[in-house]
């Protein structure tokens, strides 16, 4: 009997996301509002950017992808999110005004860690944190875009918290272990990720949130998810399961590259309205409010 074997984390993780309905409860619900407040400040939507690295200019325009899309972060009052840079480009990003998480490497050149990290503060970063899913490649430690990677240890992490005034994230929690650990160390925040299926069959995201929200619970760490987050669907079904919020990923990238601002605005915006729309139709009034009670896990 043959069968085909699919280890592609995002496919796995498209299926599971997939097969979980909503159920609806119209009476006596109203049109929900989708602020939340989140580390601090209020925002106008759980909806947030994520940590892309390294993008250049799109057909010619005068700015980056990166500062393209934390300036429609700022005009959509949304948390920004950006990760691998030097600090000259961190501080472009800073200079658009979005409030913005630097997420950082793990590299070998731990001063290079603490460096960003100082920097980011000095330039009016929101927060900081690492990237703790780019520690391992195949042949050991990772190598990123020539920069060697290097094992962390919760010590280190620990160090990091304590050395800024900052809310520290860690990113790239795939597990009940390492959130309660984040937890331990003083992190305010974690993004629970497989780094865009870095590891074959890793367990989707969301099959781990109702865990990871249950062993966090009464430890004052906010939860993000991302991988495959497209729609106020996706966003929807994530804060039922356990988070606080979520970052879109990939699936924004075609309307930066077409339209820079103005494509991102309307992308995020139209993940807004679903989920609007969405908690509208479920009974909830606030982001607050949802839980899980209208969704269905289905198995066809």
């Amino acid at each position: 009997m043959e069968y085909n074997r699919i280890s592609d984390a995002n496919i796995i993780t498209a299926k599971y996301m997939d097969s979980i309905l909503i159920k609806e409860r119209l009476i006596d619900s109203v049109v929900a509002d989708i602020k939340t407040d989140f580390l601090g400040s209020t925002f106008d939507m759980p909806v947030m950017t994520p940590a892309f690295s390294h993008l250049g200019k799109y057909n010619d325009r005068e700015l980056t992808g990166l500062e393209e899309y934390s300036v429609a972060a700022k005009e959509l009052n949304i948390l920004n999110f950006v990760g691998m840079m030097e600090n000259d480009m961190f501080g472009r990003i800073a200079a658009t005004g979005a409030k913005t998480v630097r997420i950082v490497k793990p590299y070998a050149d731990n001063g290079k860690v603490r460096d960003q990290m100082q920097y980011a503060e000095s330039v009016g970063a929101y927060g900081i944190g690492m990237d703790i899913d780019h520690i391992f490649g195949n042949q050991g430690l990772d190598v990123v875009i020539g920069e060697q990677m290097e094992v962390q240890t919760a010590d280190m992490l620990a160090s990091y918290v304590a050395s800024s005034k900052l809310p520290f994230v860690v990113k790239g929690v795939l597990s009940v272990e390492d959130a309660v650990k984040c937890a331990e160390i003083g992190a305010k925040a974690i993004i629970v990720s497989h780094h865009h299926g870095r590891l074959p069959y890793a367990v989707p995201p969301m099959m781990v949130l109702p865990d990871i929200k249950e062993a966090l619970k009464g430890k004052d760490v906010k939860i993000i998810v991302d991988c495959g987050i497209a729609s106020g669907a996706d966003v929807y079904k994530a804060i039922a399961l356990g988070a606080d919020a979520a970052a879109v990923g990939r699936s924004m990238l075609p309307a930066l590259e077409k339209e820079g601002v103005e494509g991102v605005k309307k992308f995020i915006i139209d993940v807004g309205n679903e989920l609007r729309f969405i908690m509208s139709c479920t009974g909830y009034s606030k982001v607050s409010d949802i839980d899980d009670k209208c969704l269905v896990k289905t198995t066809f």
